[in-house]
C-alpha cells in the first residue's frame, strides 16, 4: 500500500506531464485563471504545486483535460460569438465563462440562447450618456436582424425612434475604462460626414454582452448579404472594427504657428482614420485625418523639435501628408513611441478600393 507521500509524488509527477500536453499550458476560457477565483459557482481553482490533489480528481483531469472539455462546452458556439482574449475586458471574459458552464449555451442542450442572438428582434433597456452631458438617462435600444438595424427610443412609448443605425456603419466596442463602468459598451456609426458615439451600460453584464453578441450575429448576417463570395473566415474580422491606439496628444494648426491643444485622439487600422475630440466621451469628432499608404506620400516621424514654448509637451511626432503636415506632441517618451508604431503599421498597410473610396468621401467632405 502506498504512502500518503508516494500518492502526492506520484499524482504531481502526473499533473505536471498533463500541462505539457497541447491545450492544458494556459486556461481553456480566457488565458487568465485568476477571474475563476471569482466563480466559486462554476470554478474550482487548485496549484498543481501548492494544493492536494485526490487521486479520483486526479484522474478525472486524466480522462478529460482542457481539449476534451472544449470539445464538450463548445461544441456549438456560434462563429459571430466573440471568443474573449486574456486583454479583454472582465465582463466579456466572466460571461463567456456563464455562458459555457452555467447556462451551457454552446453544448448543443439549449438553443434558446443561440435564437436569442438572431431573433426577429432584441431589445434591451440600457443607460445611455446625453450628448451634450454627462448624464445617463435609460433609452430603449432595438436590433432588428430583418432590416440590419439598431434603433433606440428615449420612452417606452415612443413611436418614432430617435435614431435609426444601419449595420453598414455601426461598430461596437466595450470601453469599461472610458465610461467609468465595467459594463462600459461604446457603440459608434456615421452620422452624415461625422462619426457619432453612443456609451451605453446595463446593470447586468450578462445583458450588456448578450446585445453585443447579438450585434455582431446582425452585423455577420448583413456582412455576408453584402460580400456573398467572401469566406466565413474573411467576413468575421470585419464585424467589429477596433481601435489601434487611444490616447491624449496635443495637436497645432495648419500654419503650425497656432498654440498647442490638448485632445482625445482615436487611431482605427480599419478604417485608416484618426480621429480627434476634446474629452474621451464627446459624442462627435472635432475632425478627422485620413491615413493612406507610404505609396501615396503619407509618412510619420519623430520630430526633432524636442520642445515648444507653444506646448507643454515635448515628444513630437509629424505625420505626412499630401495635403497637409501633422503636428502633434505627447506626454512621454513611451507614449510617442506607441503612437509611431501605430501610424506606421496604418501606413505599412496596402490600400483597398474601399479606402480608395473613404479617402475621396473625406476629400468631398472638407
Amino acid at each position: 500500500m502506498s504512502s500518503p507521500m508516494a500518492n502526492l509524488e506520484r499524482n504531481n509527477k502526473i499533473l505536471l506531464e498533463l500541462v505539457q500536453r497541447p491545450g492544458n499550458n494556459v486556461c481553456a476560457d480566457c488565458r487568465a485563471p485568476g477571474l475563476h477565483r471569482n466563480l466559486t459557482t462554476i470554478s474550482r481553482i487548485k496549484s498543481i504545486h501548492l494544493d492536494l490533489w485526490e487521486d479520483s480528481l486526479v484522474e478525472f483531469m486524466k480522462e478529460r483535460g482542457n481539449s476534451a472539455a472544449k470539445a464538450i462546452y463548445e461544441k456549438c458556439v456560434p462563429v459571430f460569438y466573440y471568443r474573449p482574449q486574456e486583454k479583454d475586458c472582465i465582463v466579456l471574459k466572466e460571461q463567456w465563462i456563464r455562458a459555457k458552464y452555467d447556462r451551457r449555451e454552446f453544448t448543443g442542450e439549449n438553443v434558446l440562447y443561440q435564437h436569442a442572438y438572431s431573433s426577429e428582434m432584441f431589445e434591451a433597456t440600457l443607460w445611455k450618456k446625453g450628448k451634450d452631458n454627462k448624464q445617463f438617462l435609460k433609452r430603449i435600444f432595438q436590433l432588428s436582424p430583418k432590416d440590419f438595424t439598431l434603433k433606440y427610443f428615449i420612452k417606452e412609448e415612443s413611436k418614432v425612434p430617435k435614431a435609426v443605425i444601419s449595420m453598414k456603419d455601426l461598430n461596437a466596442v466595450f470601453q469599461p475604462e472610458k465610461i467609468a463602468h465595467n459594463h462600459g459598451l461604446q457603440i459608434s456609426y456615421q452620422q452624415g460626414e461625422h462619426t457619432r458615439n453612443l456609451f451605453v451600460y446595463h446593470e447586468r453584464g450578462q445583458v450588456i454582452v448578450s446585445l453585443f453578441n447579438a450585434i455582431r450575429a446582425t452585423r455577420f448576417a448583413y456582412l455576408r448579404r453584402k460580400h456573398p463570395t467572401l469566406r466565413t473566415s474573411e467576413l468575421l474580422p470585419k464585424i467589429t472594427r477596433y481601435c489601434l491606439k487611444e490616447g491624449y496628444m496635443e495637436k497645432t494648426g495648419p500654419t503650425h504657428r497656432e498654440p498647442f491643444k490638448k485632445r482625445w485622439f482615436t487611431l482605427c487600422l480599419m478604417a485608416r482614420k484618426l480621429l480627434y475630440y476634446k474629452t474621451p466621451l464627446d459624442a462627435i469628432e472635432l475632425g478627422a485625418v485620413f491615413i493612406g499608404s507610404e505609396n501615396h506620400s503619407y509618412s510619420v516621424s519623430e520630430n526633432s523639435c524636442r520642445s515648444s514654448k507653444r506646448s507643454r509637451w515635448n515628444c513630437g511626432i509629424t505625420l505626412h501628408t499630401p495635403g497637409r503636415q501633422f503636428v502633434f506632441m505627447c506626454e512621454q517618451e513611451q507614449e510617442q513611441r506607441e503612437w509611431l508604431e501605430a501610424f506606421t503599421k496604418v501606413i505599412s498597410q496596402p490600400m483597398t478600393p474601399e479606402d480608395y473610396a473613404n479617402e475621396a468621401n473625406m476629400k468631398r467632405g472638407r
